[in-house]
């Protein structure tokens, strides 16, 4: 009850595990997005005891500029890196 009206109130949600899918990202854990994993990606790691992050390419500390991550590496516990597949009509061009 808050100022005599009663209300209901959600709890929020606490997960475990995040696994998020990013497109950079560097030993620290710090991560850049393309296209629409930039929606839930840092909500989810700020959300979970362990955030574990596929990364498309680990590149060297520093190559991130601040203005581009999206998802700083305080709340990344692990970085994993798994290289894009080349896709056939890539290799044709």
């Amino acid at each position: 009850m808050i100022d005599g009206k009663h209300y209901v109130l959600e709890a929020p949600l606490h997960a475990d595990f995040a696994l998020l899918k990013a497109f950079k990202g560097d030993r620290w854990g710090n991560l850049v997005y393309r296209k629409t994993a930039r929606n839930f990606g840092p909500i989810m790691a700020s959300a979970a005891k362990t955030a574990i992050a596929q990364v498309s390419k680990v590149v060297p500390l520093c190559e991130l500029g601040p203005e581009n991550i999206v998802t700083p590496g305080i709340f990344v516990q692990c970085v994993v890196e798994v290289p894009q597949a080349v896709h056939a009509a890539e290799l044709a061009a």
